[in-house]
């Protein structure tokens, strides 16, 4: 093995590109996966072209079970595989009375069944790549998963999921050289937003972080071996901390009082949820 193998899933933008272009500069082989090939065509000439990596693409619909289970054999068979990115997801706006359901049940399969299902294929190749070096998973949740909020009931639904599986996963590593981490973004600038048609104006310029940052971020921490939640920049600790001790109520009561105080937002036509985005 040469240089250790890393795949990342919904690696054409945002937070999964910046993990490819953190891991190629230090040296990770990359199997990247995401919907749009020609974009991570793209990718893969401009990794091996600026690092000398060996670049493999992988075009997947991770809301299809035939596309999991296509990235899951892959995986099982992977040689000198030391990371599993799990970032592919997507957002979306909408009380779940009028919400399309077919959003909402493509978000649970990228969310929760295919991040399950490719955790679970790689884990072996991980383990054995564990014996003499750093292995492990890292789930690209959210500060969202230490919340709720009405309009986004999956979405935070989900991303608690991933923190906790991340939490229970990383136990049942305990005295091996596997980890798992979940990292918990606040407003990460990608296409994230745009891509679920929200008005980013709403959001407070010092609140955005940098896709960059973040997975850098992530990425210290893990090999460094730190605490299974990585939560980038102090604020988001801050936010994510109180969200662990005040009354769960409290929070609601909150939520609600900021959504009423905010003015709505123009429309934006009809929502489009793309299954690649970044988480």
């Amino acid at each position: 093995m040469s240089r250790p193998l890393a795949a990342v899933t919904g690696a054409s933008a945002g937070i999964g590109r910046a993990f490819c272009l953190a891991l190629a500069r230090r040296g990770y082989d990359l199997l990247v996966t995401a919907r749009d090939r020609a974009r991570l065509e793209a990718l893969a000439a401009e990794l091996r072209a600026a690092h000398g990596v060996a670049v493999e693409v992988l075009a997947a619909d991770l809301a299809r079970d035939d596309d999991t289970a296509r990235v899951a054999e892959r995986l099982r068979a992977a040689t000198g595989l030391a990371l599993l990115v799990n970032n592919a997801g997507f957002g979306t706006k909408g009380r779940m009375a009028e919400t399309d359901p077919a959003g909402q049940e493509a978000m649970l399969r990228v969310h929760v069944l295919a991040t399950s299902r490719l955790t679970q294929a790689a884990l072996p190749a991980l383990l054995r790549t564990g014996r003499h070096a750093r292995a492990g998973v890292i789930n690209v949740a959210s500060i969202a998963g230490f919340l709720y909020s009405p309009g986004n009931v999956n979405y935070c639904a989900t991303k608690a999921y991933l923190i906790t599986f991340s939490e229970g996963l990383a136990a049942e590593l305990a005295g091996t050289n596997v980890g798992a981490q979940a990292l918990c973004p606040g407003f990460t600038r990608s296409e994230f937003h745009q891509r679920m048609l929200a008005d980013a104006r709403d959001i407070p310029g010092p609140l955005w972080l940098s896709a960059p940052k973040v997975v850098e971020a992530s990425l210290d921490q893990w090999l460094a071996g730190g605490p299974v939640i990585c939560v980038p920049d102090w604020r988001y600790k801050l936010l994510a901390g109180l969200a662990r001790v005040v009354p769960r109520a409290l929070i609601g009561r909150l939520i609600a009082w900021r959504r009423v105080r905010r003015p709505a937002s123009p429309p934006a036509g009809p929502p489009v949820p793309p299954r690649d985005a970044p988480a």
